[in-house]
């Protein structure tokens, strides 16, 4: 065998044009919209406007059977995917049409998968009441075996629904675009006076007053009832109950609980009443919280929420109450309800969740999104 000193020479493989390209290509990332309404759309254009991408190209639909199916018709494999589902009326189809996404996007190798998740659905169903269960905690494991490796959400009704999951959390707050909607589009705001709708928002009312520099005032008791609305007492149990066997310990009565009628610690006179919360759905208390500040002398009534649900009658509701206008931001579309009662203004947000999501996938410090943040916020 005779060798050249040519042949010596290693020699470099030639590649095939699809093999090269593979390995050259670095690793991107592309949004997605788990829902195709155009409601529920609106809000992920807005954030791929900021980034300047494309919305990535899928088909999200109802079978006849109203089964939800995905179709992603783009290739993944080896990127960061962030889904964006914002949860209109019909909350279950939201889920899954989320779950449905994110586990095709994980049996399609995406890297990895990201949710961005403005409002939490079942977040009030995060503590154990009576007989029933912590749904919370069961969808955050369902979302975990879909996929999702991470979660972009804003304003959780509880902090420590954080501890559910078992991948990294970003809790967003709202709080800095509502105190400048206060600064800016309120006149007189220095006039004005953070209300708490009740003793359990008194700490979020509290971080919003000291940022403002204004006072606080909080609510306390519950509205009085019509006695056609009082329990007749059918329901009650017998005051008296025989019983077989044996008893058991007797343990000491606890007394019931009895709330007084609402009333207002803090003077509101002739004053501009701001009311803070997190979500604003069912507005029977809001309208009662209203009547009592007006008939205790606010000549103006706001109320700031994150998340503005709005159901039912609600924005008739608003309409026909003592309240000037309601705040809330774009984490769930709420544009028929806008339609139905002109008090309702919306905030956009979508600046704060494109800049976590360009943040998050070049591996930057979420810091930055934190600063002068309070854990009451």
């Amino acid at each position: 065998i005779f060798c050249t000193e040519e042949s010596l020479v290693p020699q470099t493989p030639k590649l095939s044009y699809g093999y090269k390209k593979m390995n050259v290509s670095r690793s991107g990332y592309r949004v997605f919209s788990a829902n195709s309404t155009n409601a529920c759309t609106e809000l992920a254009k807005k954030i791929t406007e900021r980034l300047g991408v494309e919305l990535g190209r899928s088909v999200v639909y109802q079978e006849s059977n109203k089964e939800t199916r995905v179709d992603v018709k783009e290739s993944v494999r080896g990127q960061d995917i962030f889904i964006i589902q914002t949860i209109p009326r019909d909350v279950n189809t939201a889920i899954m049409e989320l779950l449905v996404m994110a586990y095709a996007l994980k049996t399609s190798c995406a890297k990895n998968i990201i949710g961005v998740i403005p409002y939490f659905p079942y977040s009030k169903q995060c503590k154990m009441r009576k007989r029933g269960s912590i749904v919370c905690k069961l969808l955050t494991s369902m979302l975990a075996k879909a996929g999702l490796t991470h979660i972009i959400t804003m304003d959780l009704h509880q902090k420590e629904i954080q501890g559910f999951f078992s991948f990294p959390v970003d809790n967003l707050r709202a709080s800095p675009f509502l105190i400048q909607y206060i600064q800016e589009e309120i006149p007189d705001y220095r006039n004005a006076i953070i209300v708490a709708k009740s003793p359990s928002a008194a700490k979020r009312a509290q971080s919003y007053a000291e940022r403002l520099r204004l006072g606080l005032a909080v609510m306390h008791g519950e509205a009085n009832h019509s006695e056609s609305d009082m329990a007749d007492g059918r329901n009650s149990p017998p005051l008296f109950r025989s019983t077989t066997g044996h008893t058991g310990l007797e343990l000491p009565l606890m007394m019931a609980k009895e709330k007084p009628p609402i009333t207002v610690v803090g003077d509101v006179g002739g004053r501009i009443a701001i009311i803070i919360d997190d979500i604003i759905d069912d507005v029977e208390d809001f309208v009662a919280a209203a009547e009592i500040l007006k008939e205790r002398g606010a000549y103006k009534i706001y109320i700031m929420a994150t998340h503005g649900l709005l159901s039912a009658d609600a924005p008739r509701l608003i309409e026909e109450s003592a309240i000037d206008e309601v705040v809330v931001t774009n984490t769930v579309p709420h544009e028929v309800q806008k339609l139905q009662c002109p008090k309702i203004k919306t905030v956009d947000v979508s600046m704060i969740l494109a800049e976590a999501i360009r943040r998050i996938h070049n591996g930057e410090s979420m810091a930055y999104l934190f600063r002068n943040i309070a854990v009451d916020d």
